[in-house]
């Protein structure tokens, strides 16, 4: 065998040693397989919730902006009513401050809080948004009481099979409730923990939102 041969062979066992090492990288390389999401603000501004309202906000704004420029947000407003004050980019900044502001001031007329409809219209949303390409949650932030018009209220109760009847369609949804005393927090623990287990539930007493955000950031892909 001459030494031309001989070259021939070394170099055509290299090209298909560095070929074989290429294929077993690139079968092990994972793609990204991005989602936009959405998140949906469910925010108190009854009478009882505004000592804590200030730094509600500030905590709605930390989450998004550690959001994706592609992601969606939407904002409920929570008081004797529920409805929606924003929706658009988590990074629209003054939008969503000025949103907020406005629409989360006391109001002497109204009493109660309608968390049960309000979040009856964010699990309607997710629904909307998920068909739409994005992966849902929805964040309640507030004290999580129970006060004036009784059909307006939540109901633990219902609360986890309407939770459940939507995983149906949307299976990769997640929930985070935050800012609550640990009383009402454990209610919530205990209903929908069941439904929705440890991994799609991020509860939080204002003590623990800083941690609490990067396990709900994290729950979403964030």
């Amino acid at each position: 065998m001459n030494k031309r041969t001989t070259k021939l062979i070394i170099i055509l066992a290299i090209l298909f040693a560095i070929i074989a090492v290429a294929v077993s990288v690139l079968k092990n390389i994972k793609i990204d397989d991005f989602h936009p999401a959405s998140v949906i603000f469910v925010v108190d501004a009854s009478a009882s919730n505004q000592a804590k309202l200030e730094e509600q906000k500030k905590f709605i704004k930390q989450i998004c902006n550690r959001l994706d420029p592609e992601d969606k947000i939407k904002i409920i407003r929570v008081s004797q009513d529920a409805y929606l004050i924003f929706e658009g980019s988590p990074h629209n900044s003054k939008n969503i401050s000025d949103s907020m502001n406005e629409f989360t001031k006391y109001n002497s007329n109204e009493w109660g809080t309608a968390y049960g409809l309000g979040i009856d219209k964010a699990l309607s949303y997710c629904e909307s948004m998920y068909k739409n390409g994005y992966k849902p949650s929805i964040v309640v932030v507030g004290d999580l009481e129970n006060e004036g018009d009784v059909s307006k209220q939540v109901n633990w109760n219902t609360l986890a099979s309407k939770v459940k009847k939507l995983q149906t369609s949307v299976p990769d949804f997640s929930m985070f409730f935050a800012f609550a005393h640990p009383q009402k927090l454990d209610v919530v623990k205990t209903k929908l923990s069941p439904v929705l287990g440890e991994s799609h539930l991020v509860i939080s007493t204002e003590q623990a939102v800083d941690k609490s955000i990067n396990q709900f950031l994290s729950t979403i892909e964030r």
